[in-house]
């Protein structure tokens, strides 16, 4: 079984780990209804995707 010589130092490991964090989500704004929604999707509000509805809105 391998097992490390050296300990590793908590900079070498903290290094290691910068890559290791979540992407926070970032939204749009609708143009039609400026309700925000993710991007490339449709909005869930007025139903509308790249300036063109696509959901028929329900009264």
């Amino acid at each position: 079984m391998a097992v490390p010589k050296k300990r590793q130092s908590h900079s070498r490991t903290r290094l290691r780990r910068s890559h290791d964090f979540l992407t926070p989500t970032w939204w749009l704004t609708c143009p039609q209804c400026n309700e925000p929604h993710r991007p490339h999707m449709v909005c869930s509000n007025c139903g509308y995707y790249r300036s063109k509805e696509v959901v028929p809105q329900q009264q």
